[in-house]
């Protein structure tokens, strides 16, 4: 038995979640699911990013307290990841006591270390918004390749950029010319890491290529040290001597959640802490393509200045971007697909199997409407519900719901275990879009089997040969519920109690004279209808029929 900790990113409290997010965080849920299948000790968590300043801005906009704005979001973050299926062991906030004593106490370790200092430096302000602002909400032109950008990170060209060094910075939120103001503050010597922090990335080739690819590019630029505190009302108190008034820096505070949050899952099970963050445990790191640095770079920058040998990253599973009908998402233009309106009208593992088969795991990857209904009536319920289905209703209709005597079939024995072994290791690699390929090519290959066995014909003249055939079904139908639970829990879990069975990572037999309950249908299908009303929705007065 293994300790696995498995972080899914933080997402910003100051807004709905929408598709985007749901496409990078996934696989944080498949990875717990299946690590808790073969028996692993887990600890998923994550928590939403309550602090900083895209929460105290949006609280100004609608005359709230950053407290309610973000209070309001974590709850609908709360119930849409509940209703997603996500099995988080702790979902938590930033704003929490816990998650503030627990940074505060490992700040304080860090700024007594050798790699923090004070420096005078120029804080963007603006005038207009009467706030300081954090990085990423001051806008200009990057000064590498003249493309617009924020303040810590050009899109285009991938620059680490300053807010100072920006061509016509503005501010983000109102578009003013933004003023620096000198102020001092505490900052990371993460340029004295650069030995440590490349010999991290050499250690791992197995990282997804974008993580490889932007951590050296970071790297080989020079590593820029960075700042730990802010002149920013909202956010952690500095635990520091003259800083009463100035706040951690949001980027320094909200990755250490993961330690924080997986201290309140082992304080919950009367496990060890400590045992979580040893030598001997693996980490899974979920999140999308912009947060690369923060996982290969400022998160291991902290846990290497702190001093306390904590562990380090090990896989680092980070997507590409999500576009929706060949356009960028954007929540400022209200064009996306809000998390919470989707599951109001589809099914939960719909769109878990959706992004998961779909979504920008090694690629870009665009969401259409028209390919997520082909999707669903094709492959989830076409293939999969369909096998179920016509193989459960013909032993209800011709044998009372009683499991048929029958002899096991070596080479689907065979195929299973393999099956077992070749998806595990997929999943283990972070490969999930691979994995579900490789059981949705088994359900073809069930569904083959059905039609050349001829049950409907054999069942008048070969009895012992249509027993035979349902027998082998049913074994894998049982067998495909359990390769597909860290996929699709919700479908899966009913399967799992029609047959009697646990979702134990391993191969699974239902014995002959077995009484199966009264089923129903997996899946239902979607009308085509719904793409021309889901496109409408998205651009008013646009869609066109077909």
């Amino acid at each position: 038995m293994r300790n696995i900790l498995i972080g899914g990113a933080w997402p910003y409290a100051n807004g709905s979640l929408h598709i985007g997010h749901i496409a990078g965080l996934l696989p944080g849920d498949v990875l717990a699911r299946y690590h808790r299948a073969v028996g692993d000790e887990v600890y998923f968590v994550s928590g939403s990013d309550c602090h900083g300043t895209p929460v105290a801005i949006r609280a100004k906009q609608e005359q709230r307290t950053p407290q309610e704005i973000s209070d309001f979001y974590h709850r609908e973050f709360v119930d849409c990841f509940q209703k997603l299926g996500f099995s988080y062991d702790v979902y938590t906030k930033t704003s929490s006591e816990e998650h503030k004593r627990f940074v505060q106490a490992f700040h304080k370790k860090l700024y007594e270390s050798a790699y923090v200092y004070e420096k005078e430096t120029p804080q963007a302000y603006c005038e207009t918004c009467h706030t300081f602002l954090a990085d990423r909400f001051v806008s200009g032109k990057c000064p590498k390749c003249g493309e617009d950008t924020r303040g810590d990170q050009c899109d285009v060209c991938g620059a680490v950029l300053e807010p100072e060094i920006l061509i016509e910075p503005v501010c983000a939120v109102c578009g003013r010319t933004v003023s620096f103001r000198k102020s001092s503050h505490l900052y990371i010597a993460i340029s004295k890491l650069e030995r440590q922090l490349r010999e991290l990335v050499e250690a791992h080739p197995e990282w997804r290529k974008n993580a490889i690819a932007f951590t050296g590019k970071y790297i080989d630029e020079g590593l820029r040290d960075r700042a730990l505190t802010r002149d920013l009302d909202w956010g952690i108190p500095v635990p520091w001597k003259g800083y009463e008034e100035k706040s951690i820096y949001i980027w320094a505070e909200n990755v250490l959640g993961y330690l924080s949050a997986s201290k309140t899952a082992a304080e919950k099970r009367g496990t060890d802490f400590r045992e979580v963050w040893g030598k001997d445990a693996k980490h899974y790191y979920v999140h999308g393509k912009d947060n690369i640095p923060f996982h290969t770079i400022i998160l291991p920058a902290l846990l290497l200045a702190n001093g306390e040998s904590w562990h380090l990253p090990d896989a680092i599973v980070s997507s590409e971007y999500l576009t929706l009908e060949g356009r960028k998402i954007s929540t400022s233009q209200n064009y996306a697909i809000w998390v919470r309106d989707m599951l109001e009208r589809y099914d939960a593992d719909s769109i878990r199997y959706y992004f998961l088969a779909n979504g920008p795991e090694k690629k870009d990857a665009d969401f259409s409407w028209r390919e997520y209904v082909n999707s669903h009536n094709g492959e989830l319920l076409g293939a999969y519900g369909n096998f179920i289905n016509r193989s459960l209703s013909f032993i209800h209709k011709y044998w009372n719901g009683i499991v048929p005597e029958g002899t096991d079939n070596p080479g689907i024995n065979e195929q299973i275990e393999k099956l077992f072994t070749a998806t595990g290791q997929k999943i283990e690699r972070g490969a999930l879009k691979d994995a579900l390929a490789g059981v949705f090519e088994f359900v073809r290959g069930a569904n083959k089997y059905f039609d050349s066995e001829r049950p409907w014909v054999t069942r008048l003249e070969d009895e012992k040969a249509c027993q035979n055939t349902l027998f082998q079904c049913v074994q894998i139908i049982a067998n495909l519920a359990v390769l597909l639970y860290p996929f699709l829990p919700f479908s899966s879990e009913k399967v799992c109690r029609w047959l009697g069975i646990d979702n134990q990572w391993k191969k699974h037999s239902i014995p002959a004279g077995e009484q199966l309950p009264e089923i129903e249908i997996l899946f239902q299908r979607i009308d085509k209808k719904v793409i021309e009303e889901e496109v409408e929705r998205l651009n008013p007065g646009t869609a066109k029929k077909e």
